[in-house]
């Protein structure tokens, strides 16, 4: 075999393995994801639990995403601060208030989503309640580590954040770390009645395209090794 040969069979094989190996790696994100959305679905479906078994989890596993979770206290409406988001097409904020506890400890609480032009308290009139408040949700992970690079920085003085800078938004809270917990609750819809802010804005929608993505990438190594299959055939052949 001459060494030109050689080293396009060598060149091709390579590819293959290459590509070959991408699929399989699709094929193992797939089984990944659909394990996640699993877990999340059968989580969602199960009744609220008490915060104390949710912090016992969170001890024990450091993941309480998504856990139905019910927790009484009182909202501290003077350290509002939010978090950007587009619902239903509109632009807007995610109001995240501080609940103070009854044990003085506290929770940062995602409310719900008001309009852009409605971010100010002053042109929602209602919708900061005083007294004792039960709130029913979902808790969350907190993000430690920006999703992307293309997220803009938050604006600190204004209180607002572009993505969930849960160490960031315990400060900007005017909380002390050792006395706030370490995940946060979304409020379920319901919350502010007809009102502001708008609960129940999680999002749970989990994009699942690897099964694509691992026929496309075992299609393109079979492919090539086609085109070396033919190669070789027609070398042997002249």
């Amino acid at each position: 075999m001459r060494a030109s040969t050689a080293l396009l069979v060598a060149c091709i094989a390579a590819g293959f393995a290459v590509l070959a190996g991408l699929g399989t790696w699709q094929v193992q994100r797939l089984a990944w994801k659909e394990a996640l959305i699993e877990r999340v679905d059968t989580r969602i479906a199960g009744p609220p639990r008490p915060l104390r078994e949710i912090e016992r989890l969170w001890g024990e596993t450091g993941d309480v995403d998504y856990w139905p979770v019910e927790v009484a206290g009182e909202f501290d409406h003077d350290a509002e601060i939010y978090s950007y988001l587009t619902w239903k097409g509109e632009p807007g904020w995610n109001v995240i208030t501080p609940l103070r506890l009854d044990d003085g400890r506290a929770v940062l609480v995602n409310r719900g989503f008001v309009p852009d032009d409605q971010i100010d308290p002053q042109t929602r009139p209602g919708s900061q309640p005083a007294g004792p408040h039960t709130v029913t949700g979902l808790a969350r992970n907190p993000l430690l580590a920006k999703p992307n690079a293309f997220l803009p920085d938050a604006d600190l003085a204004a209180g607002k954040f572009y993505w969930r800078d849960f160490t960031a938004m315990t400060r900007a809270a005017g909380l002390e770390p050792a006395s706030t917990l370490s995940f946060m609750v979304d409020a379920g819809p319901g919350e502010a009645g007809d009102g502001l802010p708008v609960g129940g804005t999680t999002l749970i929608a989990f994009s699942n395209n690897h099964l694509q993505y691992a026929v496309t990438w075992y299609g393109l190594a079979l492919a090539l090794a086609g085109v070396g299959i033919a190669f070789m055939w027609s070398r042997a052949r002249g």
